[in-house]
């Protein structure tokens, strides 16, 4: 269903902007510790669960020709996300550093909270800004990935995820029956190396060495290295240790997030290690209408691989006829992931019929099942 007018009005754009209610979480839970720890993700997985039950899909589609100025409101969400983000992060470790009003245990409850947000909404809206074309919003993304200790995301996401996604070389890609705690460990060793190799290979094409100042790990490194210091400046090794938390949990929420998306879906090998082009079919799908919201539409992940350049708004939702369909959003499908047998017991028959749908003719998957499948060189 095409919804060709919904886009040039604020309205429409409103309820993205849900996602800045989490920021005043993260401070009450500062201020008052407590119970009110629980908050930040309580709301973050539990209550927008909750409300993609109560709201159900949204099966709309706005018109993909919509012009870029009717996105302004768009556009607004994710820039204004970031230094929002910077102020709280910072702010509350300048805070919650020398609070007396706070055990131990609440201040890690605290930046356990602050990492669901910034892993659950900034790694997310950086990944919106860096597949845009403005320097201004790529550079914006830089900064969200160094608050989060994670710059290398932009290139393995780039230059590695989507040139090689359901392919052996993509390590995001989870295998058929690997469990997030088996995935979880490959992915953080394999992503840095296949990142760092794509840019060093991106610089020999160019005749120049890996310590080319055009090399991004530098920049990645600076920047990850200021936000270091900021954090030891503001609140000491305390600050350190609490931004490092933090840090930690929103790399897991990320990989979480990759872990659902692929999992065990293949592009079919067509010999000489070519494999068939990316289409709809070859990323998971969920039309949850709440968790879309708070997702800026990442669930319509079909239609990202699809069609990278598409700004978010504008992500079309892709019918069970052209793309596997998750059984809930984000929220239920990542829990769920922590428990391999749960997980296994949803998602592998979702796999089988997958595979019986669109490849038929493939009666031997072993050599697609390998969870520890190595990486090839160029």
């Amino acid at each position: 269903m095409i919804a060709a007018d919904i886009l040039p009005r604020w309205q429409s754009a409103l309820p993205f902007w849900i996602s800045f209610l989490l920021l005043p979480l993260i401070w009450s839970a500062a201020l008052f510790g407590g119970w009110v720890l629980l908050l930040p993700p309580l709301v973050t997985w539990y209550l927008f669960a909750a409300l993609d039950g109560v709201l159900g899909l949204n099966l709309e589609n706005a018109d993909p020709m919509t012009p870029e100025e009717d996105l302004d409101w768009y556009r607004r969400l994710t820039t204004a996300w970031v230094p929002l983000q910077f102020i709280s992060l910072f702010g509350v470790i300048y805070y919650v550093s020398d609070g007396s009003h706070l055990s131990r245990l609440e201040k890690f409850g605290v930046f356990f909270g602050v990492g669901v947000v910034t892993g659950t909404i900034g790694i997310n809206y950086s990944h919106e800004l860096m597949h845009q074309r403005n320097r201004l919003e790529r550079n914006l993304a830089d900064l969200l990935l160094a608050m989060v200790l994670y710059s290398h995301f932009r290139s393995e996401h780039l230059l590695v995820h989507h040139r090689y996604v359901g392919a052996p070389r993509d390590p995001v890609t989870a295998r058929y029956n690997e469990g997030f705690h088996r995935y979880y460990p490959r992915v953080l060793r394999q992503c840095w190396q296949s990142a760092f190799r794509a840019e060093r290979e991106k610089l020999a094409k160019k005749k120049l060495p890996w310590t080319s100042r055009k090399n991004p790990f530098f920049r990645y490194w600076a920047l990850q290295a200021v936000m270091l210091l900021l954090a030891i400046a503001l609140g000491g090794l305390t600050g350190l240790v609490l931004f490092l938390v933090q840090a930690g949990v929103a790399i897991w929420q990320l990989e979480l997030v990759n872990y659902v998306e692929h999992y065990g879906l293949t592009r079919k090998h067509l010999g000489e290690g070519k494999y068939e082009h990316v289409r709809p079919h070859h990323s998971w799908n969920a039309a949850h209408k709440a968790s879309n919201w708070l997702l800026i539409n990442l669930q319509r992940h079909s239609d990202h691989h699809y069609r990278p350049d598409r700004r978010f708004p504008l992500l079309q939702n892709h019918t069970p006829s052209d793309a596997p369909q998750l059984p809930y959003g984000y929220p239920v499908m990542t829990m769920a992931a922590m428990l391999p047998p749960l997980w296994r017991r949803m998602m592998n028959p979702r796999v089988r019929r997958w595979r019986q749908m669109y490849y038929p003719e493939i009666t031997d998957w072993s050599a697609y099942n390998k969870a520890k499948t190595p990486m090839p060189r160029a």
